[in-house]
């Protein structure tokens, strides 16, 4: 019964999410968060934190390095561009297979440890990688200033263009910035979403799992869990380069700053916010960052006061001043408490608190339930 079920269930499942990213401009109108750039931003985090989830939340594996792939993904993404075209499709290829063999590289070296050892390993090659991009490497990735698609390029595949603002990725005649941009992000994430559904679903995801609860019993019946855990890396990798490619996609522009360990430590944050080990959980995460960053940091003084107008002047000022220690500027502060309140009370994340209140909403219909049949007893 429950075989026959359970791909019912993760199609519901599916069908929901798909309609849910689809319908994100119309849903999250209403908190300020409906337009496109936030958008874009909800649906490249959110497949970027997908992708490491199978790795962390599967294998327990904790990389401190994966915005090295996110980097990698953004300067192909771009060198796509500059040699073949303003086309997305090449450049997301391109982007996906590049990071993959980097990831393959990398996690052959690192997952020779595990525990804080391949942390530090993973965090090493990113800092090295950061400081390639970054200086060594500057005929490729242009340094600080950051890598472009220039008119002189080549653009073999493209037709001659004559405008002289900057150039936009295009597909089919429709330029991926503004809504097209953020569907073409959406359409990307649900595939996304789909192929990690199946892996968790799979038993490649049993395996993973089984790695996280016990390797050391794992070894002892025989079975060798480093091909495993290299897959993971290298589909998490992948998942990491392909985020990348859609930041360059929506706009054509890679700096090292996305190599930075800043940037792996905000796409743990985002798994461990929303629950790791989880589907939904990590896409969760990654949508309350980017709202907290682009939200929460856009109220200043000015608009704290407007908002806190029909106060008396000198309760106003107080108001404003200790509002101000939590948005603007100090918004970290605030997605700091809401990330320690989370870790103590709920140690699943976010949807373990969507599984707790589901649990009691069913508890509570089936109390009503037995009263009513009680009587009848």
């Amino acid at each position: 019964m429950s075989a026959q079920t359970s791909p019912t269930r993760d199609f519901v499942i599916f069908a929901i999410f798909a309609v849910a990213v689809m319908t994100m401009p119309v849903w999250l109108a209403p908190v300020g968060a409906g337009y496109p750039d936030l958008l874009q931003k909800f649906a490249i985090y959110g497949l970027f934190a997908t992708g490491f989830n199978i790795l962390f939340g599967l294998t327990g594996y904790l990389s401190f390095g994966h915005a090295a792939f996110l980097g990698i993904g953004s300067y192909t993404a771009v060198w796509t561009f500059k040699l073949l075209g303003m086309n997305p499709v090449p450049a997301v290829f391109m982007a996906v297979a590049t990071s993959g063999v980097f990831a393959l590289a990398i996690g052959y070296i690192s997952l020779r440890r595990s525990g804080i050892y391949f942390s530090i390993l993973t965090l090493a090659f990113a800092q090295m990688s950061y400081n390639l991009a970054y200086s060594v490497l500057t005929p490729i990735t242009n340094g600080e200033t950051g890598l472009r698609v220039l008119e002189s390029d080549p653009r073999l595949f493209d037709a001659v263009d004559s405008t002289d603002g900057p150039l936009v990725s295009n597909l089919f005649g429709y330029d991926m910035s503004g809504y097209p941009g953020f569907y073409f992000c959406a359409v990307i994430l649900i595939i996304g979403f789909y192929i990690a559904q199946r892996i968790f679903r799979s038993p490649f995801g049993t395996m993973l799992r089984a790695v996280k609860s016990n390797q050391n019993r794992m070894n002892y019946t025989g079975l060798n869990p480093r091909p495993y855990t290299l897959a993971a890396f290298v589909i998490s990798g992948m998942y990491a380069g392909l985020a990348g490619a859609l930041l360059c996609i929506t706009d054509p522009l890679a700096g090292a700053e996305r190599m930075q360990w800043t940037a792996s430590g905000e796409v743990v944050l985002m798994t461990i916010l929303g629950g790791a080990g989880t589907l939904m959980g990590p896409i969760l995460g990654a949508g309350l960052i980017k709202y907290f960053e682009n939200i929460f940091s856009a109220f200043n003084d000015q608009v704290l006061n407007q908002i806190f107008g029909f106060l008396p002047d000198f309760l106003q000022t107080i108001v404003v001043a200790v509002t101000g220690l939590f948005v603007g500027e100090g918004w970290h502060l605030t997605l700091g408490a809401l990330f320690m309140l989370i870790v103590i009370f709920l140690p699943g994340g976010i949807m373990e608190g969507v599984e707790r209140i589901g649990r009691l909403f069913k508890r509570s219909s089936g109390d009503k339930s037995g009263q009513k049949h009680a009587p009848a007893e």
